[in-house]
């Protein structure tokens, strides 16, 4: 039989997608959705002044206001409903998981099962709408402190601009969390990857046209423009080749004697991915960032002042951002690993099933090679993480390139895409084995 499914996937094609009818109603639930999520990022903030707008940001772009725009899907630039994208949501997440890793009363929560992890979604849903409020107020308040060529971008500032502001925002990012949500149940893929995915691709072609235009104006000459598009199609070769690595541990099960009948011993292997986290490192590292310098971005602070001091040395490209950048991926990338993959219960697990790994004592011993094997990977991994990262932001800092092409970005479009397309073949393999199934029971009541 395993053969027989592994034939099936081999001959997966368009005619076998053709009949799977619930794989095609999830691809097209998730494409209206990401349709509904790019509408709502051109649905204008109330009381501000587009065009005016338009001329601070494009005064105040190129740092962290581009960074966080690209997050946005040009929510921000737009100044929209969904300005705020999803990132309070994943900063809610992060402090949860870290409030999590350190109080044993919501350890246990999150241990209960399916209650207890929906419980702690219930939390997080709080915070977010929590966290979005604040960010939506500071929003408004920087909002109305702004001053450009042709006035400021609030129409008429005051306590009902900041109320209804804070009201729309809110309701924005509850929206679109909402929409994640969904997008994971009846979809395919992650939903909050994937709106963050849709808001970096929709950027692409801008990305890719200004950076002609560079070209043409004589920023970039043609041999450094293929050189960029070389170094971008390297990148991606490279992430694809890193995200599929993994460590393979053996472990062997000995014969078996149910009543009269003995069976003999299997092998198995426990895959340990060199990059365990995926890209949450780069996107809680970017959110942990982005939540204070966009706070001091939107402060109107002058040189002198506390807060543009803080501009200063936390500005994007610096090597006090870049050093926090990385830091931060390193330690998420641990953080998270060990919250996906803890090598006590697979040791005890493993245990109890009766299998061992060869050489190694089963209990603590199994527990500690396990985390031997994963600190080691796992500081690869960090550092693939790390040099996919920065290394791009250098050029993007130094030479003008669009955001779009920085690594974060790269690495988000690449392994969301890997793994929608690996959840769609596992639908179309499902589907198929169903069929087979089918077939066999007719073919075994016809005989």
């Amino acid at each position: 039989m395993a053969s027989a499914v592994e034939q099936l996937a081999k001959n997966a094609n368009w005619g076998a997608f053709s009949k799977a009818t619930e794989l095609k109603q999830r691809l097209l639930f998730v494409m209206g959705a990401l349709v509904v999520y790019r509408l709502g990022t051109y649905i204008p903030l109330p009381g501000i002044d587009p065009l005016i707008w338009k001329g601070i940001f494009d005064q105040k772009g190129g740092g962290i206001l581009d960074m966080f725009n690209m997050f946005s899907g040009g929510a921000l630039q737009r100044m929209t409903i969904f300005a705020l994208n999803i990132m309070p949501y994943i900063s809610a997440s992060i402090i949860l998981q870290l409030a999590t890793s350190m109080s044993p009363r919501l350890e246990a929560i999150k241990k209960d099962g399916e209650h207890g992890r929906m419980k702690i979604n219930q939390y997080t849903r709080y915070l977010t709408v929590l966290l979005a409020a604040i960010q939506a107020y500071g929003l408004a308040v920087g909002l109305e402190s702004m001053q450009g060529s042709a006035g400021s971008a609030v129409i008429d500032p005051g306590m009902f601009f900041r109320v209804s502001t804070v009201i729309t925002i809110v309701g924005g990012t509850v929206f679109l969390m909402w929409l994640g949500e969904q997008i994971t149940a009846r979809g395919v893929g992650n939903g909050i990857s994937l709106i963050i995915f849709a808001g970096i691709v929709a950027g692409l072609p801008r990305a890719v046209a200004s950076t002609l235009e560079l070209g043409r104006q004589g920023t970039f000459s043609f041999p450094e423009i293929f050189g960029i598009a070389l170094m971008v199609l390297s990148a991606i070769v490279f992430i694809v080749f890193m995200e599929r690595a993994q460590r393979r541990v053996l472990v062997q099960y000995p014969k078996r004697q149910v009543g009269n009948k003995m069976f003999q011993g299997a092998s198995n292997h426990i895959p340990l991915k060199l990059n365990t986290s995926g890209v949450i490192p780069p996107i809680f590292a970017s959110s942990l960032l982005l939540l204070p310098l966009t706070i001091v971005g939107f402060s109107g602070a002058e040189g002198g002042d506390i807060t543009a001091t803080i501009a200063r040395f936390l500005q994007h490209g610096s090597p006090i951002y870049m050093l926090l950048y990385g830091g931060l991926i390193v330690f998420f990338a641990f953080f998270y690993t060990a919250i996906v993959f803890n090598p006590e219960e697979n040791a005890d697990m493993l245990r109890k099933n009766g299998g061992f790994i060869p050489g190694i004592r089963p209990g603590k011993g199994t527990a500690d090679y396990l985390d031997y094997i994963l600190t080691r990977i796992t500081t690869v991994g960090g550092l693939y993480l790390v040099l996919i990262c920065l290394l791009p932001e250098f050029l993007i800092s130094r030479g003008g390139l669009p955001f779009y092409f920085g690594g974060t970005s790269l690495l988000i479009v690449v392994s969301v895409t890997m793994d929608t397309v690996a959840q769609i073949h596992a639908h179309m393999i499902a589907h198929q084995y169903e069929g087979l199934i089918r077939k066999s029971k007719l073919g075994g009541r016809r005989g």
